[in-house]
Protein backbone atom coordinates (compact mmCIF):
# COMPACT_ATOMS: atom_id res chain seq x y z
CA UNK A 1 0.00 0.00 0.00
CA UNK A 2 3.01 2.16 0.55
CA UNK A 3 4.30 1.77 -2.27
CA UNK A 4 0.54 3.03 -4.20
CA UNK A 5 0.44 6.00 -2.22
CA UNK A 6 4.50 7.25 -3.67
CA UNK A 7 3.50 5.77 -7.18
CA UNK A 8 -0.23 7.58 -7.59
CA UNK A 9 0.73 11.26 -6.75
CA UNK A 10 3.72 10.87 -8.84
CA UNK A 11 1.42 9.34 -11.71
CA UNK A 12 -0.95 12.57 -11.42
CA UNK A 13 1.74 15.03 -11.38
CA UNK A 14 3.39 13.72 -14.72
CA UNK A 15 -0.17 13.71 -16.32
CA UNK A 16 -0.65 17.19 -15.13
CA UNK A 17 3.16 18.20 -15.94
CA UNK A 18 2.53 16.50 -19.86
CA UNK A 19 -0.71 18.36 -20.12
CA UNK A 20 0.95 21.85 -19.24
CA UNK A 21 4.05 21.04 -21.15
CA UNK A 22 1.87 19.96 -24.47
CA UNK A 23 -0.40 23.40 -24.23
CA UNK A 24 2.53 25.32 -24.27
CA UNK A 25 4.13 23.38 -27.14
CA UNK A 26 1.25 24.21 -28.88
CA UNK A 27 0.55 27.52 -28.49
CA UNK A 28 4.43 28.11 -29.52
CA UNK A 29 3.58 26.11 -32.75
CA UNK A 30 0.50 28.79 -33.76
CA UNK A 31 3.52 31.08 -32.69
CA UNK A 32 5.86 30.00 -35.29
CA UNK A 33 3.47 29.86 -38.01
CA UNK A 34 1.97 33.41 -37.26
CA UNK A 35 5.67 34.32 -37.38
CA UNK A 36 6.13 32.64 -40.43
CA UNK A 37 2.95 34.53 -41.84
CA UNK A 38 4.10 38.15 -40.81
CA UNK A 39 7.63 37.90 -42.29
CA UNK A 40 6.56 35.89 -45.87
CA UNK A 41 3.28 36.69 -46.58
CA UNK A 42 1.19 39.21 -44.17
CA UNK A 43 0.13 42.75 -45.98
CA UNK A 44 1.92 45.20 -44.24
CA UNK A 45 -0.72 47.76 -42.93
CA UNK A 46 -1.63 44.74 -40.92
CA UNK A 47 1.47 44.49 -39.02
CA UNK A 48 0.69 46.79 -35.76
CA UNK A 49 -2.40 45.38 -35.06
CA UNK A 50 -0.78 42.08 -35.75
CA UNK A 51 2.44 42.55 -33.83
CA UNK A 52 -0.26 43.28 -30.88
CA UNK A 53 -2.23 39.91 -30.87
CA UNK A 54 1.33 37.90 -31.38
CA UNK A 55 2.78 39.92 -28.32
CA UNK A 56 -0.33 39.01 -26.09
CA UNK A 57 -0.15 35.37 -27.33
CA UNK A 58 3.38 35.27 -26.20
CA UNK A 59 2.59 36.63 -22.68
CA UNK A 60 0.18 33.31 -22.35
CA UNK A 61 2.80 31.11 -22.94
CA UNK A 62 4.73 33.21 -20.53
CA UNK A 63 2.30 33.13 -17.95
CA UNK A 64 2.22 29.58 -18.17
CA UNK A 65 5.60 28.94 -18.05
CA UNK A 66 5.99 31.09 -14.61
CA UNK A 67 2.68 29.97 -12.82
CA UNK A 68 2.29 28.40 -9.90
CA UNK A 69 1.19 25.46 -11.30
CA UNK A 70 4.33 24.78 -13.20
CA UNK A 71 6.13 26.29 -10.52
CA UNK A 72 4.83 23.21 -7.90
CA UNK A 73 4.61 20.60 -10.27
CA UNK A 74 8.56 21.17 -10.93
CA UNK A 75 9.10 21.50 -7.23
CA UNK A 76 7.63 17.89 -6.68
CA UNK A 77 9.31 16.77 -10.30
CA UNK A 78 12.46 17.83 -8.67
CA UNK A 79 12.70 16.57 -4.81
CA UNK A 80 14.95 14.14 -4.17
CA UNK A 81 12.06 11.49 -3.22
CA UNK A 82 10.84 11.72 -7.09
CA UNK A 83 13.58 12.25 -9.03
CA UNK A 84 15.28 8.98 -9.45
CA UNK A 85 11.92 7.49 -10.32
CA UNK A 86 11.87 9.68 -13.80
CA UNK A 87 13.26 8.67 -16.41
CA UNK A 88 15.70 10.21 -19.06
CA UNK A 89 13.19 11.89 -20.96
CA UNK A 90 11.20 13.61 -17.91
CA UNK A 91 14.18 14.69 -16.57
CA UNK A 92 15.60 16.65 -19.36
CA UNK A 93 11.55 17.98 -20.11
CA UNK A 94 11.73 18.90 -16.12
CA UNK A 95 15.75 20.58 -16.65
CA UNK A 96 14.59 22.81 -19.53
CA UNK A 97 11.36 24.18 -17.69
CA UNK A 98 13.43 24.51 -14.70
CA UNK A 99 15.82 26.60 -16.14
CA UNK A 100 12.93 29.15 -17.89
CA UNK A 101 11.15 29.31 -14.59
CA UNK A 102 13.84 29.91 -12.66
CA UNK A 103 14.91 33.05 -14.69
CA UNK A 104 11.89 34.29 -15.92
CA UNK A 105 9.70 34.17 -12.82
CA UNK A 106 10.43 37.27 -11.50
CA UNK A 107 9.77 39.10 -14.73
CA UNK A 108 5.91 40.74 -14.25
CA UNK A 109 3.88 39.63 -17.22
CA UNK A 110 2.78 43.62 -18.09
CA UNK A 111 6.97 44.15 -18.59
CA UNK A 112 6.90 40.75 -20.69
CA UNK A 113 3.99 41.57 -22.50
CA UNK A 114 5.31 45.01 -23.56
CA UNK A 115 8.75 44.02 -24.72
CA UNK A 116 6.81 41.11 -26.57
CA UNK A 117 4.20 44.19 -28.64
CA UNK A 118 7.75 45.73 -28.75
CA UNK A 119 9.64 43.37 -30.58
CA UNK A 120 6.73 42.80 -32.64
CA UNK A 121 6.47 46.66 -33.87
CA UNK A 122 10.85 46.84 -34.00
CA UNK A 123 10.34 44.03 -37.02
CA UNK A 124 8.54 47.05 -39.12
CA UNK A 125 10.98 49.51 -38.07
CA UNK A 126 13.83 48.18 -39.13
CA UNK A 127 12.45 47.01 -42.33
CA UNK A 128 11.39 50.97 -42.41
CA UNK A 129 14.96 51.77 -41.53
CA UNK A 130 16.50 49.82 -44.18
CA UNK A 131 14.36 51.12 -47.01
CA UNK A 132 14.71 54.68 -46.21
CA UNK A 133 18.55 53.59 -45.09
CA UNK A 134 18.32 55.37 -42.39
CA UNK A 135 19.29 54.13 -38.70
CA UNK A 136 17.85 56.96 -37.12
CA UNK A 137 13.93 55.13 -38.09
CA UNK A 138 14.79 52.04 -35.74
CA UNK A 139 17.21 53.72 -33.25
CA UNK A 140 14.39 54.35 -30.89
CA UNK A 141 12.99 50.67 -30.74
CA UNK A 142 16.34 49.55 -30.09
CA UNK A 143 17.44 51.84 -27.73
CA UNK A 144 13.81 50.27 -25.68
CA UNK A 145 15.05 46.74 -26.62
CA UNK A 146 18.46 47.28 -25.02
CA UNK A 147 17.17 48.37 -21.93
CA UNK A 148 14.44 45.53 -21.47
CA UNK A 149 17.50 42.84 -22.12
CA UNK A 150 19.04 44.91 -19.89
CA UNK A 151 16.71 44.73 -16.82
CA UNK A 152 16.01 40.80 -17.52
CA UNK A 153 19.80 40.57 -17.08
CA UNK A 154 19.68 41.70 -14.09
CA UNK A 155 16.14 39.84 -13.09
CA UNK A 156 17.96 36.30 -14.37
CA UNK A 157 21.28 36.92 -12.54
CA UNK A 158 24.82 36.63 -13.79
CA UNK A 159 28.47 36.00 -11.89
CA UNK A 160 30.16 37.95 -13.72
CA UNK A 161 28.98 39.66 -17.08
CA UNK A 162 25.03 40.49 -17.51
CA UNK A 163 25.99 39.19 -21.23
CA UNK A 164 26.46 35.75 -19.17
CA UNK A 165 22.58 35.53 -18.59
CA UNK A 166 21.72 36.60 -22.53
CA UNK A 167 24.05 34.00 -23.67
CA UNK A 168 22.28 31.52 -21.30
CA UNK A 169 18.92 31.98 -23.20
CA UNK A 170 20.69 30.67 -26.69
CA UNK A 171 23.28 28.50 -25.29
CA UNK A 172 23.01 26.89 -21.59
CA UNK A 173 25.67 27.09 -19.56
CA UNK A 174 27.94 29.66 -21.96
CA UNK A 175 29.74 32.63 -20.49
CA UNK A 176 31.72 35.09 -21.28
CA UNK A 177 34.65 34.16 -19.76
CA UNK A 178 34.57 30.41 -21.73
CA UNK A 179 33.70 32.14 -24.72
CA UNK A 180 36.11 35.13 -24.67
CA UNK A 181 39.22 32.75 -25.00
CA UNK A 182 37.69 30.71 -28.06
CA UNK A 183 36.89 33.68 -30.01
CA UNK A 184 40.53 35.28 -29.39
CA UNK A 185 42.27 31.83 -30.72
CA UNK A 186 39.54 32.09 -33.71
CA UNK A 187 40.07 35.28 -34.46
CA UNK A 188 44.15 35.06 -34.21
CA UNK A 189 44.23 32.56 -36.38
CA UNK A 190 41.93 33.62 -38.86
CA UNK A 191 43.09 37.67 -39.49
CA UNK A 192 46.89 35.52 -39.85
CA UNK A 193 45.35 33.44 -42.63
CA UNK A 194 43.61 36.06 -43.94
CA UNK A 195 46.92 38.02 -44.24
CA UNK A 196 48.78 35.23 -46.00
CA UNK A 197 46.20 34.78 -48.42
CA UNK A 198 46.28 38.62 -49.01
CA UNK A 199 49.84 38.97 -49.84
CA UNK A 200 49.72 35.87 -51.49
CA UNK A 201 47.51 37.45 -54.62
CA UNK A 202 46.08 34.38 -56.34
CA UNK A 203 42.50 35.46 -56.07
CA UNK A 204 40.42 32.85 -57.92
CA UNK A 205 37.65 34.30 -60.93
CA UNK A 206 34.69 35.10 -59.46
CA UNK A 207 33.29 37.74 -61.56
CA UNK A 208 31.56 34.88 -63.84
CA UNK A 209 29.49 34.96 -60.60
CA UNK A 210 28.27 38.03 -60.31
CA UNK A 211 26.13 38.38 -64.00
CA UNK A 212 22.63 38.24 -64.35
CA UNK A 213 21.11 35.32 -63.40
CA UNK A 214 17.42 34.31 -63.85
CA UNK A 215 15.70 34.24 -60.41
CA UNK A 216 13.07 31.95 -61.54
CA UNK A 217 15.57 29.31 -62.48
CA UNK A 218 17.51 30.12 -59.27
CA UNK A 219 13.87 29.36 -57.56
CA UNK A 220 13.72 26.13 -59.85
CA UNK A 221 17.43 24.91 -59.20
CA UNK A 222 16.97 25.43 -55.36
CA UNK A 223 13.59 22.82 -55.87
CA UNK A 224 15.66 20.74 -57.47
CA UNK A 225 18.50 20.27 -54.72
CA UNK A 226 16.64 20.50 -51.81
CA UNK A 227 15.00 16.75 -52.01
CA UNK A 228 18.51 15.12 -52.99
CA UNK A 229 20.51 16.89 -49.50
CA UNK A 230 17.99 15.21 -47.93
CA UNK A 231 14.84 17.84 -46.89
CA UNK A 232 11.87 16.54 -46.68
CA UNK A 233 9.43 18.42 -49.18
CA UNK A 234 6.41 16.66 -48.19
CA UNK A 235 7.15 18.26 -44.09
CA UNK A 236 8.47 21.08 -45.34
CA UNK A 237 8.28 24.83 -48.12
CA UNK A 238 10.29 26.52 -49.33
CA UNK A 239 9.79 30.83 -49.39
CA UNK A 240 11.01 33.76 -50.20
CA UNK A 241 11.57 36.88 -47.61
CA UNK A 242 14.03 40.14 -46.29
CA UNK A 243 16.07 37.65 -44.61
CA UNK A 244 16.36 33.87 -44.90
CA UNK A 245 15.28 31.94 -41.85
CA UNK A 246 13.92 28.38 -40.85
CA UNK A 247 10.38 28.01 -38.91
CA UNK A 248 9.30 24.99 -37.28
CA UNK A 249 5.98 24.84 -36.42
CA UNK A 250 6.05 21.12 -36.12
CA UNK A 251 8.42 18.04 -37.13
CA UNK A 252 6.73 17.55 -39.92
CA UNK A 253 5.73 21.41 -41.12
CA UNK A 254 9.24 22.76 -41.03
CA UNK A 255 9.33 26.41 -43.26
CA UNK A 256 12.56 27.47 -44.85
CA UNK A 257 12.79 30.75 -45.98
CA UNK A 258 16.00 32.51 -48.74
CA UNK A 259 16.67 35.67 -50.53
CA UNK A 260 17.36 35.84 -54.20
CA UNK A 261 19.31 38.49 -56.06
CA UNK A 262 19.33 38.37 -59.35
CA UNK A 263 23.40 39.10 -60.05
CA UNK A 264 24.50 36.81 -57.15
CA UNK A 265 23.87 33.55 -58.06
CA UNK A 266 25.93 32.05 -55.01
CA UNK A 267 23.25 33.86 -52.17
CA UNK A 268 20.38 32.35 -52.72
CA UNK A 269 22.13 28.76 -53.23
CA UNK A 270 24.20 29.06 -50.32
CA UNK A 271 21.02 30.19 -47.75
CA UNK A 272 18.79 27.89 -49.02
CA UNK A 273 21.32 24.78 -47.98
CA UNK A 274 22.44 26.40 -45.05
CA UNK A 275 18.25 26.99 -43.89
CA UNK A 276 18.42 23.04 -45.20
CA UNK A 277 20.45 22.15 -42.62
CA UNK A 278 18.11 23.93 -39.52
CA UNK A 279 15.55 22.05 -41.40
CA UNK A 280 16.46 18.64 -41.31
CA UNK A 281 17.46 18.94 -37.82
CA UNK A 282 13.86 19.54 -36.79
CA UNK A 283 12.77 17.02 -38.96
CA UNK A 284 14.51 14.52 -37.86
CA UNK A 285 14.11 14.75 -34.03
CA UNK A 286 12.37 11.77 -32.57
CA UNK A 287 8.34 11.49 -33.08
CA UNK A 288 8.12 10.73 -29.12
CA UNK A 289 9.26 14.18 -28.39
CA UNK A 290 6.75 16.36 -30.79
CA UNK A 291 4.27 18.26 -28.78
CA UNK A 292 7.22 18.55 -26.08
CA UNK A 293 9.67 20.84 -24.96
CA UNK A 294 12.48 18.35 -26.31
CA UNK A 295 10.73 18.86 -29.90
CA UNK A 296 13.79 21.31 -30.73
CA UNK A 297 17.57 21.48 -31.34
CA UNK A 298 20.08 21.03 -28.12
CA UNK A 299 20.99 24.96 -28.87
CA UNK A 300 21.03 28.02 -30.80
CA UNK A 301 24.84 27.00 -31.36
CA UNK A 302 24.41 22.90 -31.98
CA UNK A 303 21.72 24.30 -34.85
CA UNK A 304 23.81 26.48 -36.22
CA UNK A 305 26.80 23.66 -36.51
CA UNK A 306 23.89 21.69 -38.69
CA UNK A 307 23.49 24.77 -41.07
CA UNK A 308 26.90 25.66 -41.20
CA UNK A 309 28.02 22.19 -41.85
CA UNK A 310 25.84 21.45 -44.54
CA UNK A 311 26.08 24.88 -46.23
CA UNK A 312 30.14 25.09 -46.63
CA UNK A 313 32.05 21.93 -44.98
CA UNK A 314 29.70 20.15 -47.82
CA UNK A 315 28.07 22.46 -49.81
CA UNK A 316 31.11 24.16 -50.95
CA UNK A 317 33.07 21.56 -50.97
CA UNK A 318 34.68 20.31 -54.53
CA UNK A 319 32.91 16.57 -54.26
CA UNK A 320 29.39 18.42 -53.74
CA UNK A 321 29.56 20.51 -57.02
CA UNK A 322 31.04 17.60 -58.31
CA UNK A 323 27.50 16.08 -57.79
CA UNK A 324 25.82 19.25 -58.62
CA UNK A 325 27.72 21.58 -61.00
CA UNK A 326 26.42 19.84 -64.06
CA UNK A 327 22.82 20.68 -63.77
CA UNK A 328 23.72 23.98 -62.66
CA UNK A 329 25.48 24.57 -66.04
CA UNK A 330 22.38 23.12 -67.84
CA UNK A 331 20.01 25.85 -65.94
CA UNK A 332 22.31 28.34 -66.15
CA UNK A 333 24.67 27.60 -69.87
CA UNK A 334 24.82 31.06 -70.81
CA UNK A 335 26.96 31.73 -67.91
CA UNK A 336 28.52 29.20 -66.39
CA UNK A 337 29.04 26.78 -70.31
CA UNK A 338 32.90 27.91 -70.40
CA UNK A 339 33.46 27.72 -66.58
CA UNK A 340 34.89 24.52 -65.24
CA UNK A 341 34.60 22.35 -62.02
CA UNK A 342 37.76 23.61 -60.26
CA UNK A 343 37.02 27.32 -61.24
CA UNK A 344 33.22 26.99 -60.02
CA UNK A 345 34.86 25.82 -56.79
CA UNK A 346 37.75 28.05 -56.24
CA UNK A 347 35.53 30.78 -56.67
CA UNK A 348 32.46 29.95 -54.30
CA UNK A 349 35.47 30.08 -51.68
CA UNK A 350 37.27 33.09 -52.68
CA UNK A 351 37.79 35.08 -49.46
CA UNK A 352 37.50 38.11 -49.44
CA UNK A 353 36.39 40.75 -47.22
CA UNK A 354 33.16 42.57 -47.46
CA UNK A 355 30.04 44.58 -45.83
CA UNK A 356 27.51 42.04 -45.45
CA UNK A 357 27.73 39.17 -42.91
CA UNK A 358 25.38 36.48 -44.99
CA UNK A 359 27.62 36.61 -47.69
CA UNK A 360 30.72 36.66 -46.01
CA UNK A 361 33.01 33.95 -47.32
CA UNK A 362 33.93 30.97 -44.74
CA UNK A 363 37.09 32.61 -43.64
CA UNK A 364 36.04 35.98 -42.59
CA UNK A 365 32.52 35.71 -41.46
CA UNK A 366 33.76 34.87 -37.93
CA UNK A 367 35.21 38.14 -37.58
CA UNK A 368 31.74 39.72 -38.44
CA UNK A 369 30.37 37.57 -35.53
CA UNK A 370 33.25 38.69 -33.40
CA UNK A 371 31.88 42.16 -34.33
CA UNK A 372 28.48 41.79 -33.09
CA UNK A 373 29.65 39.94 -30.47
CA UNK A 374 31.92 42.71 -28.78
CA UNK A 375 29.37 45.62 -29.70
CA UNK A 376 26.37 42.99 -27.65
CA UNK A 377 28.44 42.76 -24.78
CA UNK A 378 29.36 46.65 -24.91
CA UNK A 379 25.80 47.70 -25.00
CA UNK A 380 24.30 45.34 -22.11
CA UNK A 381 27.25 46.00 -19.99
CA UNK A 382 26.38 50.02 -20.24
CA UNK A 383 29.59 51.10 -22.03
CA UNK A 384 28.08 52.07 -25.09
CA UNK A 385 24.43 53.60 -26.49
CA UNK A 386 22.36 52.58 -29.76
CA UNK A 387 22.44 56.22 -30.60
CA UNK A 388 26.61 55.45 -31.27
CA UNK A 389 26.35 52.35 -33.24
CA UNK A 390 26.48 53.53 -36.33
CA UNK A 391 30.02 54.64 -35.97
CA UNK A 392 31.38 52.04 -34.02
CA UNK A 393 29.81 49.31 -36.11
CA UNK A 394 31.85 51.21 -39.09
CA UNK A 395 34.87 51.63 -37.25
CA UNK A 396 34.90 48.20 -36.30
CA UNK A 397 34.26 46.66 -39.85
CA UNK A 398 37.70 48.60 -40.67
CA UNK A 399 39.62 47.54 -37.55
CA UNK A 400 38.47 44.23 -38.60
CA UNK A 401 38.25 43.51 -42.04
CA UNK A 402 39.46 46.40 -43.29
CA UNK A 403 36.40 47.75 -45.26
CA UNK A 404 33.95 50.31 -44.05
CA UNK A 405 30.49 50.76 -45.08
CA UNK A 406 29.48 53.35 -47.07
CA UNK A 407 25.47 53.34 -45.75
CA UNK A 408 23.94 52.24 -42.85
CA UNK A 409 22.34 49.53 -44.81
CA UNK A 410 25.38 48.05 -45.40
CA UNK A 411 26.42 48.36 -41.91
CA UNK A 412 24.22 48.19 -38.62
CA UNK A 413 20.94 47.97 -40.33
CA UNK A 414 22.02 44.68 -42.43
CA UNK A 415 20.74 42.04 -39.67
CA UNK A 416 17.49 41.31 -38.18
CA UNK A 417 18.43 39.68 -34.98
CA UNK A 418 18.22 43.11 -32.65
CA UNK A 419 14.63 43.90 -33.96
CA UNK A 420 13.06 40.89 -32.22
CA UNK A 421 15.50 41.06 -29.40
CA UNK A 422 17.87 38.64 -29.90
CA UNK A 423 20.96 39.91 -28.57
CA UNK A 424 23.24 37.49 -27.08
CA UNK A 425 22.12 34.80 -30.23
CA UNK A 426 25.26 36.19 -32.99
CA UNK A 427 27.59 34.31 -31.10
CA UNK A 428 25.79 31.08 -32.04
CA UNK A 429 27.12 31.11 -35.64
CA UNK A 430 30.26 31.01 -34.89
CA UNK A 431 29.66 28.68 -32.14
CA UNK A 432 28.00 26.77 -34.78
CA UNK A 433 31.53 26.47 -37.07
CA UNK A 434 33.55 25.45 -33.97
CA UNK A 435 30.88 22.40 -33.32
CA UNK A 436 30.66 21.55 -37.09
CA UNK A 437 34.57 21.28 -37.72
CA UNK A 438 34.39 19.26 -34.41
CA UNK A 439 31.50 17.08 -35.86
CA UNK A 440 33.19 16.91 -39.48
CA UNK A 441 36.56 15.53 -37.98
CA UNK A 442 34.58 12.36 -36.12
CA UNK A 443 32.39 11.77 -39.29
CA UNK A 444 35.43 11.61 -41.10
CA UNK A 445 36.59 8.67 -38.77
CA UNK A 446 33.63 7.15 -39.00
CA UNK A 447 32.73 7.33 -42.51
CA UNK A 448 36.21 6.96 -43.68
CA UNK A 449 34.43 7.58 -47.66
CA UNK A 450 32.92 10.63 -46.29
CA UNK A 451 34.18 12.39 -49.90
CA UNK A 452 33.01 10.09 -52.23
CA UNK A 453 29.50 9.99 -50.73
CA UNK A 454 29.12 13.41 -50.98
CA UNK A 455 30.33 13.18 -54.90
CA UNK A 456 28.24 10.15 -55.46
CA UNK A 457 25.08 12.25 -53.59
CA UNK A 458 24.46 9.83 -51.14
CA UNK A 459 23.48 12.16 -48.70
CA UNK A 460 21.06 9.63 -47.23
CA UNK A 461 23.96 7.80 -45.64
CA UNK A 462 25.44 11.71 -44.54
CA UNK A 463 22.05 12.21 -43.15
CA UNK A 464 21.74 9.15 -41.70
CA UNK A 465 25.03 9.22 -39.77
CA UNK A 466 23.62 13.08 -38.43
CA UNK A 467 20.23 11.88 -37.73
CA UNK A 468 21.38 9.15 -35.60
CA UNK A 469 24.02 10.73 -33.97
CA UNK A 470 23.29 14.36 -33.18
CA UNK A 471 19.06 15.40 -34.56
CA UNK A 472 17.12 12.65 -32.83
CA UNK A 473 17.88 13.94 -29.31
CA UNK A 474 16.47 17.34 -29.74
CA UNK A 475 16.71 19.14 -26.31
CA UNK A 476 17.55 15.31 -24.37
CA UNK A 477 20.66 16.47 -24.01
CA UNK A 478 22.54 19.80 -22.96
CA UNK A 479 24.67 21.89 -25.84
CA UNK A 480 28.10 20.65 -23.84
CA UNK A 481 26.82 16.88 -22.93
CA UNK A 482 25.88 16.20 -27.04
CA UNK A 483 29.07 17.53 -27.83
CA UNK A 484 30.98 15.25 -26.03
CA UNK A 485 28.84 12.40 -26.78
CA UNK A 486 29.03 13.09 -30.11
CA UNK A 487 33.20 13.56 -30.26
CA UNK A 488 34.21 12.51 -27.03
CA UNK A 489 35.26 15.74 -25.70
CA UNK A 490 34.16 19.26 -25.03
CA UNK A 491 34.32 22.35 -27.71
CA UNK A 492 37.89 22.58 -28.96
CA UNK A 493 38.60 25.91 -31.82
CA UNK A 494 41.63 23.55 -32.67
CA UNK A 495 39.69 21.73 -35.29
CA UNK A 496 37.71 24.58 -37.06
CA UNK A 497 41.66 26.46 -37.37
CA UNK A 498 43.20 23.29 -39.13
CA UNK A 499 39.79 22.73 -41.11
CA UNK A 500 39.87 26.77 -41.96
CA UNK A 501 44.10 26.05 -42.63
CA UNK A 502 44.04 22.87 -44.57
CA UNK A 503 40.99 24.23 -46.97
CA UNK A 504 41.85 27.32 -47.75
CA UNK A 505 46.24 26.29 -48.08
CA UNK A 506 45.48 24.07 -50.75
CA UNK A 507 43.06 26.82 -52.67
CA UNK A 508 45.08 29.50 -52.29
CA UNK A 509 48.52 27.24 -52.75
CA UNK A 510 49.53 28.92 -49.18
Amino acid sequence: MEQKKVKQPLEKTLEQFKALDEKITHYYSVIGLADWDQKVMAPKKGRRVFARAAGTLRTEVFKLSVSPEMGELLAVLSSPEYVEELDQITIAKVREYKSYYEKAKSIPADLYQEYSMLTGQANDAWEDAREANEFAKFQPYLEKIVDYKRKFAEIYGYEDHPYDALLDEFEPGLTVKILDPLFAKLRKTSVDLLNRIQKNGKRPNDHFLSQPFSVAKQKEFNRYILPIIGFDMMAGRLDETIHPFEQTINIGDVRLTTKYIEDNVCSAIFSTIHEAGHGMYEQHINPDFEESVLQSGASFGIHESQSRFLENMVGRSKEFWSYFYPTLQKFFPEQLENVSLDEFYRAVNTVEPSLIRVEADELTYNLHIMLRYEIEKALIAGEIEVKDLPGIWNQKMHDYLGVTPATDLEGVLQDVHWSYGDIGYFPSYSLGNLYAAQILRTIQKQLPDFPKLIESGRFDVIQGWLKENVHQYGKLYTPNDLIVKVTGEELNADYLVEYLEEKYAEIYEL
